[in-house]
């Protein structure tokens, strides 16, 4: 019977969940940066789109944030304007607000569990993902 003795020659793997050499992000791994992305939708996306430059993935995650939760924010600043304006006939504009609140919640939940799920690797975000992804690209490519 003989023991198992690995090579000397053998380096540690690095720890700590980053791969391909490249250093973690924000001293955060690859998956956390991602999931922190959409933590607080496009503020942590405008924050990690820029931290985690070194890493196209994190970037990708990052421009979607951007893309998705400001264009989220706008339609429900326009929609709650109108529903202040228009008095009664605003109501309308209150529930369509709310519906997109839904909406957004829901992506930002399964965005979140998606990140977690891919390792931080490059996932469209659910629902929305083919269309804000193009965007994304451009978004992330961007920035250097």
């Amino acid at each position: 019977m003989t023991s198992y003795e690995p090579p000397e020659h053998q380096q540690p793997q690095p720890s700590g969940g980053h791969q391909g050499g490249q250093p973690p992000v924000g001293g955060f791994d690859k998956k956390t940066s991602a999931i922190l992305s959409y933590a607080l939708g496009w503020l942590t996306g405008i924050i990690f789109l820029f931290i985690g430059k070194h890493d196209p993935d994190v970037k990708f995650h990052a421009s979607q944030s951007i893309i998705f939760f400001g264009a989220a924010t706008v339609v429900d600043v326009v929609l709650s304007l109108l529903a202040a304006v228009l008095g009664t006939v605003g109501i309308v504009f209150s529930l369509v607000s709310f519906v997109v609140g839904i909406f957004a919640l829901v992506v930002w939940i399964m965005a979140m569990i998606a990140a977690n799920n891919s390792g931080g690797a490059r996932v469209e975000l659910p629902l929305v993902g083919k269309f804000v992804a193009p965007y994304a690209d451009q978004l992330a490519n961007s920035v250097h």
